[in-house]
């Protein structure tokens, strides 16, 4: 039977675990805005360096992004987010599904060559496996699951080239403030003769890691990026510097989509620290404990000249506890 201490515990995990998901979701979909990948696009990709973002978001990003959850909040005409499916599946290798998932035109080109774009934001940038190689994978299985849509057979000059873009926002400190890209290059190992550059360079992962205001690199993208996801900038304040310093209009949408991550962030960043002052007080209560249990044995040894194991049998320590009062002893 699950004692009422138990059943709080777990109603407040499952609280906290609801609360967080729910800031997923709005970062997700504060990130799927066009105009916020189309900064991200123009900071991130060769292809649209030269572009105006306006002009990314209205004419090159098709259709409406695909958010991975179940939208919470529909668009202004009431209806629900559509687009690209952000499900890959197969038999084998199962489903995977992808955060935010949209096709993009590319401009240069006279022929209308898409570019299929997956977009993560990662909390843990060590999540027990290299993030890169989680990237790579993505952008192969966004490869291989084109077939039977983009090309069949043996077309695989139809093959559309794959971006896999993660926004880490809790890098370690020596990669804060970086973007890096990793990428498909023609290496001639005799002679010099290379392919043209499309019929290799057909994926690539971009990892943009974000850091502190103080720290070197901090603008354009990655002071954007921050200043969206951060706890100590007021909405008022992101607001301002979203729509002076990066010229995106504060849409009644995009102010809701801005509100809804400072509140919920707010939100789980107090259920953070309360939680951390709730161990905080345990551990040190925990500690004072032992440090009292030592005092008493040490005062009954010296003043009754009993030994450290009959003190600890009248004091009625468990055994398993035994040996680290005796650690505690040999440390004083």
């Amino acid at each position: 039977m699950v004692s009422m201490n138990e059943e709080t515990s777990i109603a407040h995990s499952l609280h906290a675990t609801d609360e967080s998901a729910r800031y997923d979701a709005a970062c997700k979909r504060l990130l799927s805005e066009k105009i916020i990948l189309a900064w991200i696009m123009k900071s991130c990709l060769e292809e649209y360096k030269d572009c105006d973002v306006h002009e990314i978001a209205e004419k090159y990003i098709e259709g409406q992004p695909q958010v991975s959850t179940v939208p919470v909040m529909p668009d202004e005409s009431g209806t629900v987010i559509s687009g690209m499916d952000t499900e890959d599946k197969s038999v084998h290798e199962g489903t995977i599904t992808y955060d935010i998932r949209f096709r993009a035109i590319v401009p240069r080109s006279k022929a209308r060559i898409t570019l299929i774009i997956n977009m993560e934001a990662q909390n843990d940038f060590y999540p027990g496996y290299p993030l890169i190689m989680r990237g790579i994978y993505y952008c192969c299985r966004m490869i291989s699951s084109q077939y039977g849509r983009e090309f069949t057979d043996s077309q695989y000059e139809k093959i559309k080239k794959v971006y896999s873009i993660w926004i880490c926002l809790n890098p370690p400190k020596n990669r804060e403030n970086t973007i890096t890209q990793y990428y498909v290059a023609a290496k001639p190992l005799v002679g010099n003769v290379v392919d043209p550059v499309q019929h290799y360079d057909l994926l690539s992962v971009i990892t943009l890691c974000l850091g502190s205001p103080d720290g070197e690199n901090y603008d354009g993208i990655l002071r954007m990026l921050d200043v969206l996801f951060s706890n100590e900038t007021s909405e008022a304040e992101k607001r301002q510097i979203l729509q002076n310093d990066y010229d995106i209009p504060m849409t009644q949408r995009m102010e809701k989509e801005v509100s809804d991550v400072c509140n919920l962030s707010k939100g789980v960043w107090d259920k953070a620290m309360t939680k951390g002052v709730a161990e905080g007080v345990v551990q040190g209560m925990a500690q004072g404990v032992a440090k009292g249990i030592v005092t008493s044995i040490k005062n009954m040894v010296k003043n009754m000249g009993v030994s450290v194991e009959q003190a600890m049998a009248v004091l009625e320590i468990p055994e398993e506890e035994q040996k680290k009062y005796r650690e505690l002893l040999e440390q004083q």
